[in-house]
C-alpha cells in the first residue's frame, strides 16, 4: 500500500511591467506561466493584482484585432472627452482612466492544473494601462496549491 503525500505551497512574487500610457495593452501570460512552472504547484490557483488605480487585468485573445476592439469599446464606454469630477478636483486629466480601470478591475484569478495555467487556447492574461502617461507597474502574484517543493 502506498500513500500520496502532497504539500500545500504558497508563492508570492512580483512582475514588473513598464507601459507607454493610455490604452497600452501588455501580454503577461508568459511571465506568469514561468513563475507558476518554477513554483512546483501542480494544482491550485494563481491570483494576480495590479497595484494602481488606473490599470486593470483581464484576459483576451492577444492579437491585433481583438486588442483594437477592446480599446475602441473602452473608449466608447468611457470617453476621455467627458467631464469628470476627479479632473475638477485634481486637475490631472485622468478621471476617465480611473473609471475605465474600475470597470475592468485590478485582479484576476486563474486555475492551475498539472503545473500550468488553465487558459483557453487563444486566451492570454493582459495588463491594460489607462493612465495618460507611461507607468512602471507591479503585478503581485499569489499562487497556492498542491505540489512538490522546488527551489525558486
Amino acid at each position: 500500500m502506498s500513500a500520496i503525500i502532497t504539500k500545500l505551497l504558497i508563492i508570492k512574487d512580483e512582475i514588473p511591467v513598464s507601459t507607454s500610457g493610455e490604452l497600452d495593452v501588455v501580454d503577461i501570460t508568459g511571465e506568469v506561466g514561468q513563475l507558476i512552472n518554477r513554483s512546483g504547484i501542480s494544482d491550485g490557483m494563481a491570483h494576480l493584482f495590479v497595484a494602481g488605480a488606473t490599470a486593470a487585468l483581464t484576459t483576451i485573445e492577444f492579437e491585433p484585432g481583438a486588442v483594437a476592439d477592446l480599446k475602441q469599446a473602452v473608449s466608447r464606454l468611457v470617453p476621455m472627452e467627458m467631464e469628470y469630477a476627479h479632473n475638477a478636483r485634481w486637475g490631472d486629466g485622468n478621471g476617465h482612466s480611473h473609471v475605465r480601470a474600475a470597470m475592468l478591475g485590478p485582479d484576476i484569478t486563474v486555475p492551475v492544473r498539472n503545473g500550468s495555467l488553465l487558459l483557453g487556447t487563444w486566451q492570454q492574461i493582459i495588463l491594460v494601462e489607462f493612465d495618460t502617461k507611461s507607468r512602471n507597474r507591479k503585478i503581485h502574484l499569489t499562487a497556492m496549491g498542491e505540489g512538490a517543493l522546488k527551489e525558486v
